[in-house]
């Protein structure tokens, strides 16, 4: 075996996943993780450990691959992350844990997030789930959004006896890992709705449909139901739009909006009617993550998609392998293109989108070079749908409804990176809320920090004997 290169992963034929919603991706057999496992290095002062947004200690975990305890390996992988399965499918490795791994220094980096989700899949198949031996504390925590960081959090605090409770506002529990990530990629029934039962199996409760600021304001939390702390981990579900001329136009979606009604209201499915737009040929403008599940996801409705993205493809902030996935089920490029104005029909339908040529100038704050319009350039692309994937920032409903909550320009709460501390006492947040849209792990590290946080400033509470200061 030549150890400078990864155990290669099965997936799914290019030309049959585009046609259908079953993930990608189908993970490592057993020899094949044993394999792979056999390449970690072992490192005494691990690098991959501080790649790692929730520091899982992957060394360890790896380690008992190898001596066929799978077992402990995902309670090794527990101790740190609540989504082991989650995470080993949708977090860019490249850029964090493996980014780091020594072996990648000459060759291929470990496949940590592959052997993460296969020892996270042979947990949930073998019916591993966590337990909590501490103590009860007696005190009250509410955690607003079950989403990646409202989870991390609620997970840890009920390890550490709180008792916890999720205010979720939509339907269904999940967050961004239900309404934003497609079946192909992240599984909802068979991954992701296990993973949340883990975290009801430590004594959390959720309640869903809640609004917080409308259902109930965070004071209410505190003075009407008893609550000790609030950490807020509602996530950035507001999109951005170009403010283009013909951006009203019918058969314009945010990106949010598009895989939402494809996720929650399960339009990947032949025996659900979705009120969801099946166009024939569809413009998704952006370059990330969400722009490349909203392309694929309308490829798999059936239609032609064109990803329309400012810079060349070198700066496209996708992962490389979802823009490679793209590529090889179909998505057109078009790069170094941005659109000038939405042309729509006489009956108000989109009919196609201008746009016009860019090249790349000087760098701008980011360091990127940044795209410049080449005068004269401009052409159409005839379609029926635009999809904007342009980014999205926190609803303001909580922070206008909640006094002494600082926010900042972008309208994210102003929160404290180690503990989630926020300007209010008692409330903490963390995730996308106070970042902006970022990733799922990160969004975890800053659950946990936020759970870190209450659990000093309750203990504090506890020691003084006072209760529910608000």
């Amino acid at each position: 075996m030549d150890k400078t290169k990864k155990v290669p992963v099965a997936e799914q034929d290019p030309h049959e996943r585009a046609t259908n919603f079953k993930e990608v991706c189908l993970g490592y057999t057993y020899e094949e993780a044993v394999a792979e496992a056999s390449r970690c290095l072992d490192c005494k002062n691990a690098r991959c450990i501080k790649g790692c947004p929730v520091a899982i200690n992957i060394p360890a975990f790896i380690q008992q691959i190898l001596n066929n305890d799978i077992e402990k390996a995902a309670q090794i992988i527990g101790e740190s992350s609540c989504l082991p399965a989650v995470c080993g499918r949708v977090c860019p490795q490249e850029s964090q844990c493996e980014g780091v791994c020594v072996r990648g220094i000459k060759g291929e980096a470990v496949s940590i997030g592959k052997l993460e989700r296969f020892v996270a899949d042979w947990a949930r198949e073998h019916k591993v789930t966590p337990k909590v031996t501490a103590e009860p504390k007696n005190q009250k925590v509410a955690v607003i959004g079950s989403g990646p960081a409202g989870l991390a959090c609620a997970g840890d605090l009920a390890k550490l006896g709180y008792e916890v409770t999720i205010f979720e506002a939509l339907h269904e529990p999940g967050g961004v890992l239900m309404y934003g990530i497609p079946e192909f990629r992240l599984p909802k029934d068979g991954v992701v709705l296990p993973e949340i039962e883990n975290v009801l199996k430590l004594g959390v409760k959720i309640e869903t449909n809640v609004v917080i600021g409308k259902t109930f304001t965070i004071d209410d939390l505190f003075d009407e139901e008893g609550f000790d702390a609030v950490f807020i981990g509602s996530g950035a579900g507001l999109p951005m739009f170009m403010g283009i001329p013909g951006e009203n136009a019918n058969g314009v979606f945010s990106a949010n909006e598009y895989l939402t009604r494809s996720n929650l209201m399960k339009a990947f499915r032949d025996d659900y009617y979705t009120p969801i737009t099946r166009g024939k040929k569809i413009c998704v403008v952006g370059g990330g993550n969400v722009a490349m599940d909203a392309a694929r996801t309308a490829l798999r409705l059936g239609a032609q998609v064109h990803v329309i993205y400012r810079r060349s493809e070198a700066e496209l902030p996708a992962r490389v392998e979802e823009v490679h996935h793209a590529k090889e089920e179909g998505v057109i490029f078009d790069v170094l293109t941005n659109p000038t104005e939405i042309l729509s029909d006489e009956k108000g339908w989109v009919k196609g989108i201008k746009v016009i040529r860019m090249e790349l100038g000087e760098p701008d704050d980011s360091g990127r070079r940044r795209p410049v319009p080449i005068e004269g350039s401009e052409y159409i692309i005839d379609c029926d749908t635009v999809i904007m994937s342009l980014g999205t920032s926190p609803n303001p409903l909580i922070s206008s409804t909640t006094k002494g909550l600082d926010i900042n320009k972008r309208r994210c709460i102003v929160a404290d990176e180690q503990v989630g501390k926020t300007s209010r006492e008692g409330v903490f947040a963390g995730g996308d809320a106070v970042t902006g849209a970022a990733t799922v792990i990160l969004a975890m590290g800053a659950g946990r920090a936020g759970a870190r946080g209450i659990d000093e400033y309750l203990t504090a509470k506890r020691q003084a004997g006072t209760v529910n200061a608000n």
